[in-house]
C-alpha cells in the first residue's frame, strides 16, 4: 500500500495524518516538537507502511526547522507547501472554509498523493550547502538591518543637524556607517558640541576610525563644516534629539559588527565549498555576493530541471498572459527575493565592468529598456550561463558567454542616470 503522510506545523506541536491512494484516512496522531515527538512520529510511519526501500514521502508548510532537519536526515522525500497553497487545496473540499489543524495534515497528505508531481522536493543539499546558506541570509539580513539603521539615524539628523550629514559627506552621498562618521557623532552629537570641536580631537577620531592618510587635512575640513551657522533648535530640544541619535548610533555600530563579523564568516563557510571557484569566476559575484547565490540554489543539481526553471525561480524570467487576442509579458512578482536582491546586486556589479557584461547592459539600453530592465535582462542572461558552467564544472569564458559583445571603450558612468 502507498501512504502519504502530511504535517501541519506549530510552534509546540505538530498534527500528523496518513492517507492511502484513495485518499482515506490510514492513522493520525498529534506530536510535540522534541525528540519524543520525531521518535513517536518514526514508529508512526513504520506502522503506516514506511519501507525503508520506499520511504513515506511527507509534506510540511515549511522548509525549516529542527522536525524537518531530522527528517531529512532520514533521506525520505520531503515536499514544502506553500500555505497559500496549502489553503486554496482546503477550499476545494470545504465551501464553508473550516479550518483544523488535523483537516490540514489531511489536505497536505492529499497534497502529495494527487499533484506531488507538480511541487519541488527539498532540495538534497550538502551539510555545507545548508551551513553556507545560514550564513549568507544572517548576512544578508544584517546588511538590510544596518541600511535600517542608517536611514533612520540619517533622517534624525536632517531634522536638526543637517550641517553634520555635510561635513561627513561626499558630494553625492553620506554614509553614516561609515567608522569616520559613527566616530565623529558619538563625540559630537549635536551642534553646539561639533562646533567645540578642536582640531585635534577630530584628528583623534579619524585615527580611531582607521583613517592613516590625510588626518590633518580632512580635521581642518571637518572642523570648519561643524562651525559653519545651521538652523538651529532650542536648546532643550537639541540636546533631546542628540539623546536619540546616540542611541540610533548605538544601534548602528551593533549593526555594523553583525554585518562584519558575518560577512567574515560567510566569505570563510563558502571559500570551502567546491562551487566556489565556479561561482566567482564571474564578473560581479564576490564571496558576499556568491554565497548569497549559491544559498538559495544550492547545490544539488536535480533540484532545477533546466535553466528556465532556476530563472523563474529567481524572478528574472518574464511572464507571459496571453487569453485570446489579449498578449502581455509583465515582470514575475512570485520568485525568492533573496535571490532576487542577490541578483540585483550581482547584475549591477557586473555591468559596472568594462567587460562583455556592460556592452550586453549598454546594448539593452540601446534597445530601448529602462535601467532596471536591462539590469534584470543581464541577471537572466547571466543565471542560465551560471546555471551550465555549474552543471558541467566548467568557468565563466566571457567569449563564449557573449560572443556578439566586446568591452566598451568609453569610461564607465553613472549606471543609475
Amino acid at each position: 500500500m502507498r501512504a502519504f503522510c502530511g504535517i501541519d506545523w506549530a510552534e509546540g506541536h505538530h498534527d500528523i495524518a496518513v492517507v492511502d491512494e484513495a485518499g482515506q484516512l490510514v492513522a493520525k496522531k498529534r506530536i510535540s516538537d522534541d525528540l519524543t515527538g520525531l521518535e513517536q512520529l518514526l514508529v508512526f510511519l513504520a506502522h503506516a507502511g514506511d519501507d525503508p526501500a520506499d520511504l513515506v514521502p511527507v509534506a510540511v508548510e515549511t522548509p525549516r526547522g529542527l522536525m524537518v532537519a531530522a527528517l531529512r536526515a532520514t533521506g525520505r522525500p520531503i515536499y514544502p507547501i506553500n500555505p497559500l497553497a496549502v489553503a486554496r487545496y482546503r477550499e476545494r473540499h470545504s465551501v464553508s472554509r473550516t479550518k483544523s489543524d488535523h483537516a490540514d495534515a489531511m489536505t497536505l497528505a492529499n497534497i502529495l498523493r494527487t499533484d506531488a508531481h507538480v511541487h519541488r522536493r527539498l532540495p538534497a543539499d550538502t551539510d555545507l550547502a545548508q551551513a553556507v546558506a545560514v550564513l549568507a541570509r544572517a548576512h544578508q539580513d544584517a546588511v538590510w538591518r544596518r541600511s535600517k539603521a542608517t536611514n533612520e539615524l540619517r533622517s534624525t539628523l536632517r531634522e536638526y543637524y543637517p550641517g553634520f550629514l555635510e561635513a561627513v559627506g561626499s558630494k553625492s552621498s553620506t554614509n553614516l556607517a561609515n567608522a569616520v562618521a559613527r566616530e565623529l557623532l558619538a563625540i559630537a552629537p549635536t551642534p553646539a558640541a561639533g562646533a567645540k570641536l578642536t582640531k585635534a580631537r577630530i584628528a583623534a577620531a579619524l585615527r580611531r576610525a582607521g583613517r592613516e592618510r590625510g588626518i590633518e587635512q580632512s580635521a581642518l575640513r571637518i572642523r570648519q563644516a561643524l562651525q559653519e551657522p545651521q538652523l538651529r533648535h532650542p536648546e532643550l530640544v537639541e540636546e533631546a534629539f542628540g539623546r536619540q541619535a546616540l542611541a540610533l548610533l548605538a544601534l548602528l555600530d551593533i549593526e555594523c559588527r553583525n554585518a562584519d563579523s558575518l560577512a567574515e564568516a560567510t566569505a570563510e563557510a563558502f571559500g570551502q565549498h567546491p562551487d566556489h571557484e565556479i561561482i566567482t569566476s564571474f564578473p560581479g559575484l564576490s564571496d558576499s555576493a556568491g554565497a548569497r547565490i549559491l544559498a538559495e540554489i544550492g547545490d544539488d543539481r536535480t533540484r532545477f530541471a533546466d535553466a528556465r526553471a532556476l530563472k523563474a525561480y529567481a524572478g528574472s524570467a518574464p511572464v507571459t498572459r496571453a487569453s485570446g487576442r489579449s498578449i502581455s509579458i509583465t515582470v514575475r512578482r512570485i520568485k525568492n527575493d533573496r535571490l532576487a536582491a542577490a541578483g540585483w546586486l550581482w547584475a549591477f556589479a557586473a555591468a559596472s565592468h568594462k567587460s562583455q557584461t556592460r556592452a550586453h547592459y549598454l546594448a539593452r539600453r540601446e534597445h530601448g529598456d529602462r535601467h532596471q530592465a536591462a539590469l534584470r535582462n543581464l541577471f537572466n542572461r547571466m543565471l542560465g550561463q551560471l546555471y551550465y558552467c555549474l552543471q558541467t564544472g566548467r568557468l565563466y569564458d566571457p567569449v563564449k558567454a557573449f560572443p556578439n559583445q566586446l568591452p566598451p571603450p568609453a569610461p564607465i558612468g553613472d549606471l543609475a542616470a
